[in-house]
Parts: structure tokens; C-alpha cells; sequence
């Protein structure tokens, strides 16, 4: 009879109530990926890409869909993963990166409000509206800033209501006074100066609570000040912040990152500074109670990205579980 009523509802147009629950309110980590289909890197759109040639930015869309899917199923065995759809539009070739669409503003206790991007990069401008018309259709209520802001790549949630924000190159330091004013944030402010980490996720990574990873090289020590009376730092040299260390993302007790390390020759330039930016976050894992797993993801390197610029998190459940 239930199920009758139902289908009786649909067909006579009128619609049928549904629990006031959306991914943020679930007791379990939940996720936003979205499936490479549109997937393109021949427009340049940072210092990474322009040192490829055109033919090296090549993508190829299988052997792309591939390394998703084994990222995807893996995550979506533990936890509550969403997948943006991607809309037949000419030119988001990056919405892969679900990362600089926006954030879910965790602190609120409603846990109903999304900070989208509002893009420098005009490649990047037509994904606004993409996610816009799903976070609304998701019932969540949805703001745009005023000011550059590139999502969650650019903006670490710590705990409660504090966070730290990157500016400078991709976003604009306004827009962080702005989130404060409009949501009772207190945001502590980066000055991003280096081309090739353009975004926060290149040398921050909120590990614990209580713990972050910060490459110190790459502030000021006023800087690193604000942060040391928050967070106890995990100090992260240069290299391994090049090499990606901190654009990982947490599930649950496991920290996930990009390697292609399996792809490259030991003569190769870059295999050394790979090698040791897995063997440190491995070590950090081991000392502070994960488990480290890494994933190829090369076809996305040819855009400049890494692991961390492939997910975006709807709660920060993960972040709830105590580690003994």
C-alpha cells in the first residue's frame, strides 16, 4: 500500500515529502567526486601546464576514467560518495576537480550551507553554475562570494569555527573578512607567493583536530605564529610539498595521495623526490595512527593536479574519529 500511494503521489504530480536530511547531516563521511568525462587540459590554466606541450596535455579519457574509478571505488566502500553530473557543456574541462567548486561550511549547526567558487581562472567560471543548480537541488542554501575564491582547495577547515585560508594567487583576501562577517568564522590568513602552489592544499593538510600539516618554508613566521597558538605543526619540507604530501584527503584512518611512482624509471627526474614524499607521509601515517594508500593518477597531472584537488568534502565525519 505504501509503495502504491507513492507511485499514486508521482503520477498525479504532486510530491512526496522527504526527510530533512542532506550529505553533511550523515554520520558518516561523505564525499563529492565527479566522473572525467569532460575532462581536457589544452587550455592552460597554471605554471604546471605551461611547461607541457600541447601533445604531452593529451588526456587520455579512458585510461583517465580508469584511475577514477579504482580512486572512487575505493572510497565509496567506506564511505557516502556523491557524483556531480557533467552537464553536455562545451569547455569544463576541469570540473573533475570537485575541490575548487565551493565548501560546505561545517561549523554551522544547520549544516546546510555551501560557499561556492568565484573563479580567476575564466576556464573555470561556467562550473559556478553547475554547482550551483546541484547543491540547491540537494536542498543545501547556496552562496557566492563577492570577492576570488577557489573552494575548498583554498580554505581548511581546523575545528569549530576555525579555519585557514589561502590568498594571493587564485583568491582574494577579502573574501575571507567576507565568510567571517556573513558566518562567524575565524579564518587565519596565508599569503600564497610561490607560481607552482597556487592553492592551500599544496602546503597545508589539517591531519587531526589537534594536528596540521604546514611546508613552514613556503610563510612567514608571523604567520606560522597564528597557526602554532591553533594547531600543533607538523613541519613539511619544500620538496615534499612539491611532491604533493599535502594534497591528500583523510578517510576515516586512512590518509590517501597521488603516486605514479609505478609509472616511473628510477633514472627519472623526479623519482627520487617522489620516493621520499611517500616514505614521509608513510612514516607520518605510522606515528599518528593511519594507514597511508596512494593512487595513480597521472592523466590528471597533466592538468596540475593531484589527489586532493579530485574530492570535495560534503561532512568532515572523518575528522570525528579518535585514532588510538
Amino acid at each position: 500500500m505504501f509503495a502504491y500511494n507513492i507511485r499514486k503521489n508521482i503520477l498525479s504530480g504532486d510530491c512526496v515529502a522527504l526527510p530533512d536530511l542532506n550529505p553533511t547531516s550523515l554520520e558518516r563521511p561523505a564525499y563529492l567526486l565527479n566522473v572525467p568525462f569532460s575532462l581536457q587540459a589544452m587550455t592552460s590554466n597554471n605554471v604546471w601546464m605551461e611547461e607541457l606541450k600541447p601533445n604531452e596535455r593529451h588526456i587520455d579519457i579512458k585510461k583517465a576514467i580508469k584511475q577514477f574509478l579504482q580512486l572512487y571505488n575505493f572510497m565509496a566502500a567506506e564511505s557516502v560518495v556523491y557524483l556531480l553530473p557533467t552537464p553536455r557543456l562545451q569547455g569544463l574541462q576541469d570540473l573533475v576537480y570537485t575541490a575548487n567548486l565551493g565548501i560546505v561550511v561545517d561549523h554551522l549547526p544547520d549544516h546546510n550551507t555551501v560557499i561556492l567558487s568565484n573563479f580567476s581562472s575564466k576556464v573555470r567560471i561556467p562550473e559556478t553554475l553547475v554547482g550551483e543548480k546541484f547543491f540547491q537541488e540537494m536542498g543545501y542554501d547556496v552562496v557566492i562570494p563577492p570577492y576570488h575564491f577557489e573552494g575548498e582547495a583554498e580554505l581548511k577547515h581546523l575545528f569549530g569555527n576555525v579555519y585557514v585560508g589561502g590568498y594571493g594567487i587564485r583568491s582574494d583576501k577579502r573574501a575571507y573578512t567576507w565568510m567571517e562577517e556573513q558566518f562567524d568564522m575565524k579564518i587565519i590568513t596565508l599569503k600564497e607567493t610561490d607560481p607552482y602552489l597556487y592553492h592551500l592544499d599544496c602546503t597545508v593538510f589539517p591531519l587531526t583536530k589537534e594536528n596540521t600539516l604546514l611546508s613552514t618554508g613556503m610563510y612567514t613566521k608571523a604567520e606560522i605564529k597564528q597557526l602554532e597558538g591553533l594547531t600543533n605543526i607538523i613541519d613539511i619540507s619544500n620538496d615534499d610539498a612539491f611532491s604533493g604530501i599535502c594534497n591528500s584527503v583523510r578517510m576515516g584512518n586512512i590518509l590517501l595521495n597521488a603516486s605514479n611512482i609505478h609509472e616511473m624509471k628510477k633514472s627519472d627526474q623526479y623519482y627520487e623526490s617522489e620516493r621520499q614524499k611517500n616514505r614521509t607521509l608513510e612514516d607520518i601515517a605510522s606515528n599518528y595512527g593511519f594507514e597511508a594508500a596512494f593512487f595513480n593518477t597521472s592523466e590528471f597531472l597533466k592538468s596540475g593536479a593531484l589527489l586532493s584537488c579530485m574530492v570535495m568534502h560534503l561532512n568532515r565525519k572523518s575528522y570525528d574519529m579518535i585514532l588510538t
